[in-house]
């Protein structure tokens, strides 16, 4: 019996974990919960799978969960706040933790995680992107076991050889080939991008997301951070990760090798799937997927992604080159950027404008500690809010 902490579990990705374990009663149990502020969703998971603990963002909703577990006569501990996450997520008595909660508020627990040796399933890529090197030091020394739950890098994991060591010539591996969708926008002329309103942006094409991810699928931010995200987890450098537009999403991603061959895999669009075979790698479990029917999806189509389309992604590359703390500014000032436009404080074509103005303005150091990095990410947050700030006092950002 596998015990599964999983943290964000009222999200996409969690309530997709939940739905592949209630299917598997037999091989996992639930140790611990977590949600930022939707208390109701997670007091009903509560109900089911009846975890240990459960943990929320505040003391007011730790109060308010409380109140609602005691009305159902459920004995779950509830507790609020980063320190209790990352005590769920190193437990002992947990297995495997399910690491889905967005952007730079999760790094924290799945680092916890990773260095207390637990199976890490991860969903929650800000973790590498801001802090890769000392996240896969982390790994190394507990002996952590990493599995990718991204739909792309879990396609990569299982097109690579079994143990696959994160040096791509050793296995003659030549490219890793992320595909992307391209988002709700992919044909929509340039000129008009500036129009976007946050329900177009969040109107994905295949997949059915969260807001803030939604939008960086929109800006492709998204592949960009699973460029770097890329980069750690398989020994890829930035010269041997392609990004392919394929809109029918079938194509999870592909791997080149030396010998002419490509490895892909396929799959309908559900993250079902992902997080099935991470549960219970090295064995397969149904997941409650669909099988794939080639001749119904008829074309698969792929092209090369219009970098002036998406600058976004230019500017991942960017700083992944760049190295030491570029990512982690990137980030910070994504995230501040799309919570603006989710606002409407700003325009969708403002977003990578903010990211690229923070990234000019703010020198990168070395990520020598999660101390230096979180550092950089205060300072990319403060940059990003000062130059928002200047576009609704109706200032034009340099």
């Amino acid at each position: 019996m596998q015990r599964i902490t999983i943290l964000g579990a009222t999200g996409s990705i969690g309530v997709s974990t939940l739905d592949v374990l209630a299917r598997h009663p037999d091989r996992y149990s639930v140790y611990a919960l977590s949600a930022h502020s939707r208390v109701d969703e997670l007091a009903a998971q509560c109900e089911q799978f009846k975890p240990a603990r459960a943990v929320v963002g505040t003391a007011a909703a730790a109060a308010q969960l409380q109140a609602l577990l005691r009305a159902k006569g459920l004995r779950t501990e509830v507790e609020y706040g980063e320190q209790a996450l990352c005590a769920i997520a190193s437990a002992a008595e947990t297995d495997t933790v399910m690491a889905a909660i967005v952007g730079a508020a999760g790094l924290a627990p799945t680092l916890a995680a990773a260095r207390a040796g637990k199976k890490v399933l991860l969903a929650n890529k800000e973790a590498l992107v801001m802090s890769g090197q000392l996240f896969m030091d982390a790994v190394h020394d507990s002996g952590a076991v990493l599995l990718p739950i991204d739909s792309e890098h879990n396609a990569i994991f299982q097109c690579l050889p079994q143990h696959y060591s994160r040096v791509p010539g050793a296995s003659g591996v030549t490219r890793i080939l992320l595909t992307a969708s391209g988002g709700p926008f992919l044909k929509r002329a340039v000129d008009t991008l500036d129009s976007v309103t946050p329900d177009e942006a969040c109107k994905h094409p295949k997949w059915s997301m969260g807001r803030k991810i939604s939008v960086d699928s929109a800006t492709m931010m998204n592949k960009g951070l699973e460029v770097i995200e890329a980069h750690w987890l398989f020994g890829t450098t930035a010269e041997q990760i392609e990004v392919v537009i394929h809109p029918q999403s079938v194509v999870h991603s592909m791997v080149s090798y030396n010998d002419g061959s490509v490895l892909a895999e396929l799959g309908n669009p559900d993250m079902r799937t992902p997080i099935a075979h991470a549960l219970a790698y090295p064995e397969r479990i149904a997941s409650g997927v669909a099988q794939l029917d080639l001749a119904q999806v008829g074309t698969l189509q792929f092209e090369r992604p219009d970098f002036v389309q998406f600058p976004c992604l230019a500017l991942a590359f960017k700083a992944l080159k760049a190295g030491g703390t570029a990512p982690a500014l990137l980030n910070a000032a994504n995230e501040v950027a799309v919570a603006a436009f989710l606002d409407s404080r700003i325009g969708f074509r403002q977003i990578d404008r903010v990211i690229a103005q923070v990234m000019q303005e703010l020198p990168h150091g070395a990520a020598a500690s999660i101390a230096a990095v979180m550092e950089q990410d205060g300072l990319a947050r403060a940059a990003a809010q000062r130059i928002i700030g200047n576009i609704t006092s109706g200032l034009r950002p340099q």
